[in-house]
């Protein structure tokens, strides 16, 4: 058994069952092989669990890829994984209406650190491990072969990659670039998305079905889309027939490509007001000062919470936005919030807009529970794989 990594007495159970992650904690013996290269993993009595990649330097130390024992990890596996991811995608997204596309979820998709959006004739690709990260030009040639997609930018720009030894990394992977931002499709509208500078991949498609929701509550309505980013939320209400969307965000490069959004949809700029400020300071300004009041108001800041030290300050946070958000609604009005920090529950960020609710003395419905788009599934193996959660709640007297 030299050759693989031992676990524990008595720590096997979640892997028997699937879980994808093995922490330091739970490792009694590692081989003597490179970070990053593929490592059998069994039970303390010897019993076989799975084959992943392994990193010391990191927190997790070992990423399951596969549960069978006669499976290898060569090229025909990473081929046959993407392939997979790719075509089940062809059943989730009407592709005449929306080419803006998540094709690989990480370890939702059985392919832990690595993420793939799709945005027209273009994907972008997240390395967030060694493992992914030494076989990312590899995946790269694999994905143009199997999308016919021109080119792959890579945007691996996050503080996971620092825990496993990465410095951060972004330019193109592979095929050709961009010569300028790439328009895209989401059910039926377009959107510019800035590929090699957006936040995140360049444009949150996890939010296409959500912002499809909310929209169906703006007819008529002046909308508040606060952290706005580039005003997708807003266009998506102007489009269901909203009077009047104003787009909040701390970014004036972000409020810009907004404003362009807005043309290339073919609506009124005298529709759509945009103003570059901190998101909690003008929320409370508007309440303490101004008495501005909105129909519907759309929360779906960044993450808060990135780990646990910093939950606390996240619930926080989340508290103080909803309550000033609940304050500012006119009686009967829509309020749409959300959290993308995974280590904040469905359940607990229910209880601080409850929690917001009270201290803001408003009658609160809930009319939806959301999540992320169907193509951000969530294996059942891995229910970290949930991290966008979100409350569509009517907002009485």
């Amino acid at each position: 058994m030299a050759d693989a990594v031992i676990l524990k007495q008595g720590r096997d159970k979640p892997f028997e069952q699937g879980h994808p992650w093995i922490f330091s904690g739970a490792i009694q013996q590692i081989p003597d092989v490179d970070n990053g290269e593929i490592v059998d993993v069994r039970s303390h009595a010897g019993h076989w669990l799975g084959r992943g990649y392994l990193n010391r330097r990191s927190q997790i130390q070992v990423r399951l890829l596969s549960w069978k024992q006669d499976e290898a990890i060569n090229a025909d596996f990473w081929r046959r994984r993407l392939a997979t991811a790719v075509e089940n995608r062809a059943g989730l997204v009407d592709f005449a209406q929306t080419d803006a596309v998540r094709l690989v979820n990480g370890e939702n998709d059985f392919l832990p650190g690595l993420v793939v959006d799709r945005f027209g004739d273009y994907l972008v690709l997240q390395s967030g491990t060694l493992g992914i990260d030494l076989r990312k030009e590899q995946i790269a040639d694999m994905l143009l072969s199997l999308t016919g997609c021109r080119g792959i930018v890579e945007r691996s720009e996050f503080s996971l990659r620092r825990e496993e030894g990465l410095a951060e990394a972004s330019g193109l992977l592979a095929g050709e670039l961009p010569e300028d931002m790439v328009t895209v499709r989401e059910l039926g509208l377009r959107f510019q998305v800035d590929l090699l500078r957006g936040q995140k991949t360049g444009f949150y498609i996890d939010q296409r079905v959500n912002r499809a929701r909310v929209a169906t509550y703006s007819q008529g309505a002046r909308v508040l889309n606060a952290f706005a980013y580039t005003g997708a939320f807003g266009i998506h209400a102007l489009a269901a027939g909203a009077d009047q969307i104003v787009n909040v965000d701390s970014s004036v490069e972000a409020l810009k490509v907004g404003e362009e959004n807005l043309r290339l949809n073919g609506f009124d700029p005298d529709e759509q007001e945009s103003i570059v400020a901190d998101v909690f300071e003008i929320l409370r300004d508007w309440w303490e000062v101004e008495n501005e009041r909105f129909d519907v108001i759309v929360l779906d800041p960044p993450k808060f919470a990135n780990n646990k030290r910093q939950v606390d300050g996240a619930l926080r946070g989340y508290k103080d936005i909803n309550l000033l958000a609940l304050r500012l609604l006119k009686p009967g009005g829509i309020l749409a919030t959300f959290s993308c920090s995974g280590l904040v529950e469905a359940d607990l960020f229910q209880k601080v807009v409850f929690g917001a609710a009270v201290d803001a003395r408003r009658e609160v419905q809930i009319l939806e529970w959301l999540r992320q788009s169907p193509d951000h599934p969530v294996a059942i193996t891995f229910p970290e794989g949930a991290y966008l959660k979100g409350l569509i709640c009517r907002v009485g007297a």
